[in-house]
Protein backbone atom coordinates (compact mmCIF):
# COMPACT_ATOMS: atom_id res chain seq x y z
CA UNK A 1 0.00 0.00 0.00
CA UNK A 2 2.07 3.17 -0.85
CA UNK A 3 -0.25 5.33 1.65
CA UNK A 4 1.07 3.28 4.79
CA UNK A 5 5.11 4.44 5.60
CA UNK A 6 8.16 1.89 5.99
CA UNK A 7 7.93 -0.02 8.72
CA UNK A 8 10.11 1.53 11.94
CA UNK A 9 9.54 5.12 10.66
CA UNK A 10 7.64 8.11 11.58
CA UNK A 11 5.67 11.04 10.17
CA UNK A 12 6.26 13.76 13.00
CA UNK A 13 3.49 16.04 12.68
CA UNK A 14 2.65 19.24 13.78
CA UNK A 15 1.84 19.22 17.23
CA UNK A 16 4.98 16.61 17.67
CA UNK A 17 7.56 18.21 15.57
CA UNK A 18 7.26 21.29 18.24
CA UNK A 19 8.76 19.35 20.97
CA UNK A 20 11.81 18.40 18.47
CA UNK A 21 12.44 22.27 18.00
CA UNK A 22 12.49 22.51 21.69
CA UNK A 23 15.21 19.64 22.07
CA UNK A 24 16.88 20.93 19.17
CA UNK A 25 16.80 24.95 20.49
CA UNK A 26 18.44 23.29 23.99
CA UNK A 27 20.99 21.29 22.09
CA UNK A 28 22.47 24.38 20.38
CA UNK A 29 22.22 26.38 23.52
CA UNK A 30 24.29 23.52 25.63
CA UNK A 31 26.69 23.33 22.51
CA UNK A 32 27.81 26.97 22.24
CA UNK A 33 28.02 26.89 26.39
CA UNK A 34 30.30 23.59 25.90
CA UNK A 35 32.29 24.90 23.19
CA UNK A 36 31.33 22.35 20.22
CA UNK A 37 30.79 23.62 16.69
CA UNK A 38 27.90 21.71 14.33
CA UNK A 39 28.96 19.58 12.04
CA UNK A 40 27.16 17.74 9.27
CA UNK A 41 27.90 14.91 7.38
CA UNK A 42 26.24 12.70 4.45
CA UNK A 43 23.20 10.48 5.44
CA UNK A 44 25.28 7.84 2.88
CA UNK A 45 28.95 6.52 3.10
CA UNK A 46 31.38 4.64 1.30
CA UNK A 47 30.31 0.98 2.79
CA UNK A 48 34.08 0.42 3.71
CA UNK A 49 33.80 3.18 6.71
CA UNK A 50 31.56 1.53 8.59
CA UNK A 51 33.24 -2.14 7.97
CA UNK A 52 36.66 -0.48 9.22
CA UNK A 53 35.10 1.85 11.75
CA UNK A 54 32.38 0.41 13.53
CA UNK A 55 33.47 -3.13 13.46
CA UNK A 56 32.80 -6.13 11.26
CA UNK A 57 31.93 -8.48 14.50
CA UNK A 58 29.11 -5.63 16.10
CA UNK A 59 25.85 -6.44 15.60
CA UNK A 60 25.14 -3.41 14.27
CA UNK A 61 27.25 -4.24 11.11
CA UNK A 62 26.35 -8.00 10.81
CA UNK A 63 22.83 -7.55 10.88
CA UNK A 64 21.93 -4.03 10.71
CA UNK A 65 23.07 -2.35 8.39
CA UNK A 66 21.23 -0.62 4.76
CA UNK A 67 23.74 -1.12 2.80
CA UNK A 68 22.82 -1.00 -1.38
CA UNK A 69 25.02 -0.96 -4.36
CA UNK A 70 24.25 2.37 -6.46
CA UNK A 71 24.58 2.95 -10.13
CA UNK A 72 28.06 3.06 -10.41
CA UNK A 73 28.66 -0.34 -8.87
CA UNK A 74 29.57 1.47 -5.43
CA UNK A 75 28.54 -0.40 -2.18
CA UNK A 76 27.06 2.64 -0.46
CA UNK A 77 25.17 2.69 3.73
CA UNK A 78 23.12 4.75 5.42
CA UNK A 79 25.46 5.97 8.29
CA UNK A 80 24.01 3.36 11.24
CA UNK A 81 25.95 5.70 13.52
CA UNK A 82 27.48 9.04 13.26
CA UNK A 83 31.19 9.00 14.97
CA UNK A 84 32.72 7.17 12.01
CA UNK A 85 31.46 9.66 9.40
CA UNK A 86 32.45 12.78 11.57
CA UNK A 87 36.25 10.72 12.07
CA UNK A 88 36.33 10.69 7.80
CA UNK A 89 35.52 14.46 7.70
CA UNK A 90 37.63 15.22 10.62
CA UNK A 91 40.54 13.68 8.00
CA UNK A 92 38.93 14.49 4.81
CA UNK A 93 38.61 18.19 5.21
CA UNK A 94 41.79 18.75 7.55
CA UNK A 95 40.61 19.41 10.75
CA UNK A 96 43.40 17.51 12.56
CA UNK A 97 46.17 20.60 11.13
CA UNK A 98 43.69 22.86 13.31
CA UNK A 99 44.00 24.08 16.66
CA UNK A 100 43.28 20.91 19.11
CA UNK A 101 41.00 19.79 20.65
CA UNK A 102 37.97 20.03 18.11
CA UNK A 103 34.84 19.90 19.45
CA UNK A 104 31.86 18.77 17.56
CA UNK A 105 27.96 17.99 17.92
CA UNK A 106 25.64 16.52 15.25
CA UNK A 107 22.19 16.00 15.55
CA UNK A 108 20.45 14.06 12.67
CA UNK A 109 18.54 10.88 11.33
CA UNK A 110 20.50 7.03 11.61
CA UNK A 111 19.19 4.06 10.25
CA UNK A 112 19.41 0.21 11.31
CA UNK A 113 17.66 -2.37 10.66
CA UNK A 114 15.94 -3.18 14.35
CA UNK A 115 13.48 -4.53 15.85
CA UNK A 116 10.79 -1.73 16.44
CA UNK A 117 9.66 -1.22 19.71
CA UNK A 118 9.04 1.84 22.20
CA UNK A 119 11.77 4.04 21.18
CA UNK A 120 13.38 2.46 19.20
CA UNK A 121 13.05 2.75 15.32
CA UNK A 122 14.37 1.68 11.60
CA UNK A 123 14.66 5.93 11.13
CA UNK A 124 15.96 7.18 14.29
CA UNK A 125 17.91 10.20 15.56
CA UNK A 126 20.59 11.20 17.67
CA UNK A 127 22.52 13.99 18.73
CA UNK A 128 25.64 13.52 19.30
CA UNK A 129 29.36 15.01 19.96
CA UNK A 130 32.89 14.20 19.72
CA UNK A 131 36.14 15.55 20.72
CA UNK A 132 39.39 14.58 18.59
CA UNK A 133 42.77 15.72 19.57
CA UNK A 134 42.92 14.84 23.85
CA UNK A 135 43.68 11.97 26.04
CA UNK A 136 43.16 13.82 29.25
CA UNK A 137 40.73 12.09 31.58
CA UNK A 138 39.12 15.49 32.36
CA UNK A 139 37.85 15.52 29.14
CA UNK A 140 36.37 12.25 29.51
CA UNK A 141 34.06 13.69 32.85
CA UNK A 142 33.26 17.24 30.71
CA UNK A 143 31.88 14.75 28.09
CA UNK A 144 29.55 13.39 30.44
CA UNK A 145 29.19 15.96 32.68
CA UNK A 146 27.59 17.57 29.30
CA UNK A 147 25.25 14.27 28.79
CA UNK A 148 23.94 14.55 32.10
CA UNK A 149 23.39 18.66 32.27
CA UNK A 150 21.38 18.32 29.06
CA UNK A 151 19.12 15.79 30.88
CA UNK A 152 18.98 17.79 33.74
CA UNK A 153 17.80 21.08 31.42
CA UNK A 154 15.14 19.03 30.28
CA UNK A 155 14.08 18.20 33.89
CA UNK A 156 14.46 14.31 33.64
CA UNK A 157 15.10 12.83 37.01
CA UNK A 158 15.88 9.15 37.96
CA UNK A 159 18.48 9.18 35.93
CA UNK A 160 21.87 6.67 36.20
CA UNK A 161 25.28 6.95 34.64
CA UNK A 162 26.94 3.73 34.44
CA UNK A 163 30.83 3.93 33.64
CA UNK A 164 33.44 1.59 32.89
CA UNK A 165 36.80 1.22 31.16
CA UNK A 166 37.23 -1.19 28.38
CA UNK A 167 40.88 -0.67 28.07
CA UNK A 168 43.44 -0.65 25.42
CA UNK A 169 45.13 -2.37 22.60
CA UNK A 170 47.90 -3.14 25.53
CA UNK A 171 45.65 -5.30 27.53
CA UNK A 172 42.66 -6.49 25.53
CA UNK A 173 44.70 -9.54 24.47
CA UNK A 174 44.58 -10.56 28.30
CA UNK A 175 41.00 -9.91 28.78
CA UNK A 176 40.41 -12.10 25.26
CA UNK A 177 42.41 -15.46 26.10
CA UNK A 178 40.33 -15.27 29.43
CA UNK A 179 37.42 -15.11 27.71
CA UNK A 180 38.48 -17.80 25.12
CA UNK A 181 39.41 -19.75 27.75
CA UNK A 182 36.37 -19.26 30.10
CA UNK A 183 34.13 -19.80 27.20
CA UNK A 184 35.69 -22.75 25.50
CA UNK A 185 33.45 -25.21 26.91
CA UNK A 186 30.19 -22.86 26.95
CA UNK A 187 30.24 -22.72 23.20
CA UNK A 188 27.37 -25.14 22.46
CA UNK A 189 25.23 -22.77 24.97
CA UNK A 190 26.04 -19.55 22.71
CA UNK A 191 24.12 -18.03 20.05
CA UNK A 192 24.84 -18.15 16.41
CA UNK A 193 26.61 -15.41 16.64
CA UNK A 194 28.37 -15.14 19.47
CA UNK A 195 30.20 -18.51 18.54
CA UNK A 196 31.65 -16.87 15.58
CA UNK A 197 32.23 -13.90 17.84
CA UNK A 198 34.74 -16.38 20.11
CA UNK A 199 37.64 -16.11 17.69
CA UNK A 200 36.77 -12.53 16.16
CA UNK A 201 36.24 -10.74 19.33
CA UNK A 202 35.10 -12.24 22.41
CA UNK A 203 34.59 -9.18 23.97
CA UNK A 204 31.42 -8.64 21.64
CA UNK A 205 30.10 -12.04 23.73
CA UNK A 206 29.28 -9.90 26.89
CA UNK A 207 26.95 -7.37 24.41
CA UNK A 208 24.76 -9.75 23.29
CA UNK A 209 21.36 -9.38 23.83
CA UNK A 210 20.50 -13.13 23.90
CA UNK A 211 19.12 -14.86 27.25
CA UNK A 212 21.64 -17.67 26.83
CA UNK A 213 24.29 -15.91 25.93
CA UNK A 214 23.68 -13.70 29.25
CA UNK A 215 23.33 -16.32 31.17
CA UNK A 216 26.36 -18.18 30.21
CA UNK A 217 28.23 -14.81 30.65
CA UNK A 218 27.79 -14.61 34.41
CA UNK A 219 30.86 -15.25 35.97
CA UNK A 220 33.04 -14.31 33.07
CA UNK A 221 36.03 -12.24 33.64
CA UNK A 222 36.35 -8.47 33.52
CA UNK A 223 37.91 -5.79 31.71
CA UNK A 224 38.87 -3.86 35.22
CA UNK A 225 40.62 -6.98 36.11
CA UNK A 226 42.94 -6.62 33.16
CA UNK A 227 43.45 -3.40 32.89
CA UNK A 228 47.33 -2.17 32.26
CA UNK A 229 49.01 0.32 34.55
CA UNK A 230 47.78 3.10 31.73
CA UNK A 231 44.10 2.27 31.76
CA UNK A 232 43.77 1.66 35.32
CA UNK A 233 45.01 4.79 36.20
CA UNK A 234 43.19 7.03 33.50
CA UNK A 235 40.17 5.41 35.04
CA UNK A 236 40.79 6.77 38.45
CA UNK A 237 41.12 9.89 36.74
CA UNK A 238 37.68 9.92 35.37
CA UNK A 239 36.24 8.88 38.06
CA UNK A 240 38.05 11.55 40.07
CA UNK A 241 36.47 14.38 38.02
CA UNK A 242 33.52 12.86 38.59
CA UNK A 243 33.36 13.57 41.68
CA UNK A 244 34.76 16.36 41.54
CA UNK A 245 31.60 17.60 39.84
CA UNK A 246 29.26 16.00 42.67
CA UNK A 247 27.75 14.25 39.60
CA UNK A 248 27.02 10.65 40.56
CA UNK A 249 28.20 7.53 38.96
CA UNK A 250 27.88 3.53 39.23
CA UNK A 251 30.89 1.32 37.94
CA UNK A 252 29.32 -1.29 36.21
CA UNK A 253 31.91 -3.50 35.65
CA UNK A 254 29.96 -5.82 32.78
CA UNK A 255 29.52 -2.29 30.70
CA UNK A 256 30.57 -3.13 27.08
CA UNK A 257 29.30 -0.80 24.39
CA UNK A 258 27.76 -2.14 20.69
CA UNK A 259 30.69 -1.12 18.78
CA UNK A 260 34.51 -2.22 18.57
CA UNK A 261 36.09 1.37 18.53
CA UNK A 262 35.95 2.37 22.05
CA UNK A 263 39.09 2.01 23.94
CA UNK A 264 39.20 3.46 27.82
CA UNK A 265 36.11 5.12 29.10
CA UNK A 266 32.78 3.46 28.27
CA UNK A 267 29.81 5.03 29.78
CA UNK A 268 25.77 5.20 29.46
CA UNK A 269 22.85 6.41 30.74
CA UNK A 270 19.78 4.83 32.27
CA UNK A 271 15.84 5.99 32.49
CA UNK A 272 13.24 4.29 34.32
CA UNK A 273 10.09 4.08 32.76
CA UNK A 274 10.60 3.50 29.03
CA UNK A 275 10.64 0.07 29.04
CA UNK A 276 12.91 -3.27 28.56
CA UNK A 277 15.52 -0.93 26.42
CA UNK A 278 16.44 1.63 29.09
CA UNK A 279 19.13 3.05 27.69
CA UNK A 280 18.70 6.83 26.20
CA UNK A 281 22.23 7.31 25.61
CA UNK A 282 25.66 6.54 25.86
CA UNK A 283 29.34 7.00 24.69
CA UNK A 284 33.21 6.92 25.58
CA UNK A 285 36.74 6.86 24.27
CA UNK A 286 37.87 5.88 21.16
CA UNK A 287 41.48 6.77 20.49
CA UNK A 288 42.50 4.38 17.95
CA UNK A 289 39.43 5.36 15.37
CA UNK A 290 41.08 8.25 14.18
CA UNK A 291 43.94 5.95 13.01
CA UNK A 292 42.01 2.83 11.71
CA UNK A 293 40.36 5.27 9.04
CA UNK A 294 43.53 6.21 7.85
CA UNK A 295 44.48 9.04 9.68
CA UNK A 296 47.54 9.88 12.24
CA UNK A 297 46.95 8.46 15.80
CA UNK A 298 44.32 11.09 17.34
CA UNK A 299 42.58 10.76 20.14
CA UNK A 300 39.05 11.11 20.37
CA UNK A 301 35.46 10.76 23.23
CA UNK A 302 32.24 11.11 22.54
CA UNK A 303 28.49 10.36 22.98
CA UNK A 304 25.16 9.83 21.00
CA UNK A 305 21.55 10.50 22.45
CA UNK A 306 18.63 9.24 21.26
CA UNK A 307 16.07 11.91 20.69
CA UNK A 308 13.69 9.28 20.17
CA UNK A 309 14.52 8.20 23.81
CA UNK A 310 14.63 11.06 25.26
CA UNK A 311 11.41 12.33 24.23
CA UNK A 312 9.31 9.16 25.53
CA UNK A 313 11.18 9.66 28.67
CA UNK A 314 9.83 12.93 28.91
CA UNK A 315 6.58 11.88 28.57
CA UNK A 316 6.61 9.31 30.71
CA UNK A 317 7.95 11.41 33.85
CA UNK A 318 5.14 14.14 33.02
CA UNK A 319 7.54 16.51 31.24
CA UNK A 320 5.71 18.95 30.17
CA UNK A 321 6.93 20.12 25.70
CA UNK A 322 5.46 22.60 23.55
CA UNK A 323 2.60 21.99 21.67
CA UNK A 324 1.07 23.21 18.03
CA UNK A 325 2.11 26.63 17.05
CA UNK A 326 -0.91 28.10 16.62
CA UNK A 327 -1.34 32.04 14.92
CA UNK A 328 -1.50 35.00 17.35
CA UNK A 329 -4.16 36.81 15.07
CA UNK A 330 -6.66 35.66 13.31
CA UNK A 331 -7.99 38.58 10.46
CA UNK A 332 -11.77 38.17 10.60
CA UNK A 333 -13.86 40.07 7.31
CA UNK A 334 -17.52 41.19 7.64
CA UNK A 335 -18.65 41.80 3.81
CA UNK A 336 -16.89 40.86 0.62
CA UNK A 337 -15.40 44.53 0.46
CA UNK A 338 -13.47 43.53 3.49
CA UNK A 339 -11.47 40.73 1.58
CA UNK A 340 -8.95 42.72 -0.05
CA UNK A 341 -7.87 44.99 3.20
CA UNK A 342 -7.95 41.87 5.30
CA UNK A 343 -5.64 40.65 2.84
CA UNK A 344 -3.30 43.56 3.14
CA UNK A 345 -3.83 43.59 7.15
CA UNK A 346 -2.39 39.61 7.19
CA UNK A 347 1.22 40.70 5.48
CA UNK A 348 1.17 43.74 7.64
CA UNK A 349 0.70 42.20 10.64
CA UNK A 350 3.38 39.51 9.70
CA UNK A 351 5.72 41.69 8.48
CA UNK A 352 5.83 43.22 11.98
CA UNK A 353 6.94 39.89 13.13
CA UNK A 354 3.52 38.72 14.11
CA UNK A 355 1.87 35.40 13.62
CA UNK A 356 -1.39 35.38 11.62
CA UNK A 357 -3.45 33.88 9.32
CA UNK A 358 -7.07 34.73 7.78
CA UNK A 359 -10.13 32.88 6.72
CA UNK A 360 -9.66 31.13 2.87
CA UNK A 361 -13.14 29.11 2.79
CA UNK A 362 -16.03 32.10 3.07
CA UNK A 363 -17.10 31.44 6.24
CA UNK A 364 -19.29 34.09 7.26
CA UNK A 365 -18.61 36.05 10.35
CA UNK A 366 -20.20 33.82 13.33
CA UNK A 367 -18.33 31.26 11.84
CA UNK A 368 -14.86 32.78 11.49
CA UNK A 369 -15.11 33.73 15.13
CA UNK A 370 -15.78 30.56 16.34
CA UNK A 371 -12.86 28.87 13.83
CA UNK A 372 -10.52 31.70 15.66
CA UNK A 373 -11.87 30.49 19.03
CA UNK A 374 -11.08 26.62 18.51
CA UNK A 375 -7.69 27.42 17.14
CA UNK A 376 -6.65 29.76 20.25
CA UNK A 377 -5.45 32.54 18.26
CA UNK A 378 -4.65 35.79 21.03
CA UNK A 379 -6.51 38.36 19.06
CA UNK A 380 -8.93 38.50 16.24
CA UNK A 381 -8.99 41.35 13.61
CA UNK A 382 -12.35 42.07 12.58
CA UNK A 383 -12.48 43.86 9.27
CA UNK A 384 -16.14 45.46 8.32
CA UNK A 385 -17.33 47.46 5.63
CA UNK A 386 -18.42 49.97 8.31
CA UNK A 387 -15.16 50.06 9.84
CA UNK A 388 -13.32 50.41 6.38
CA UNK A 389 -15.04 53.32 5.83
CA UNK A 390 -13.57 55.18 8.82
CA UNK A 391 -10.04 53.65 8.13
CA UNK A 392 -10.49 51.34 11.66
CA UNK A 393 -10.41 47.85 12.45
CA UNK A 394 -11.69 46.13 15.25
CA UNK A 395 -8.70 44.21 17.79
CA UNK A 396 -10.73 41.30 19.88
CA UNK A 397 -8.68 39.79 22.83
CA UNK A 398 -9.79 36.34 22.52
CA UNK A 399 -9.34 35.29 26.21
CA UNK A 400 -10.94 38.24 27.56
CA UNK A 401 -13.49 39.34 25.10
CA UNK A 402 -12.70 42.90 25.43
CA UNK A 403 -12.10 44.99 21.79
CA UNK A 404 -11.49 48.72 20.62
CA UNK A 405 -11.74 49.98 17.51
CA UNK A 406 -8.29 51.15 16.44
CA UNK A 407 -6.84 52.77 13.64
CA UNK A 408 -6.43 50.54 10.69
CA UNK A 409 -2.25 51.70 10.18
CA UNK A 410 -1.91 51.42 13.73
CA UNK A 411 -3.03 47.75 13.97
CA UNK A 412 0.16 46.41 14.07
CA UNK A 413 1.36 48.68 16.50
CA UNK A 414 -1.28 48.28 18.61
CA UNK A 415 -0.80 44.68 18.98
CA UNK A 416 2.56 44.55 19.56
CA UNK A 417 2.62 47.49 22.32
CA UNK A 418 -0.31 44.52 24.12
CA UNK A 419 1.74 41.55 23.43
CA UNK A 420 4.57 42.98 25.38
CA UNK A 421 2.03 44.29 28.57
CA UNK A 422 1.03 40.25 28.79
Amino acid sequence: MLTTRPRGTNDILPGEVEKWHFLEHQIRGICREYGYSEIRTPIFEHTELFLRGVGDTTDIVEKEMYTFMDRGNRSITLRPENTASVVRAYLEENLYAGPQPVKLFYCGPMFRYDRPQAGRFRQFHQFGVEAFGSHDPALDAEVMAMAMDFYGRLGLRNLKLLVNSVGCPECRPGLRQKLQDFFRSKLEKLCHNCRERFNKNPLRILDCKENKCAEAGEGAPVILDCLCQDCREHFEEVKRHLNLLDIPFIVDRCLVRGLDYYTHTAFEITAEDIGAQSSIGGGGRYNGLVEICGGPPVPGIGFALGIERILLAMERQGIKLPGLARPEVFVVTAGDQAADAAFRMLFQLRSGGISADKDYLGRSLKAQMKYAGKTGVRYAVIIGEEEMKKGLVVVRDMRTGAQEAVAAGQAVQYIQDHKQQV
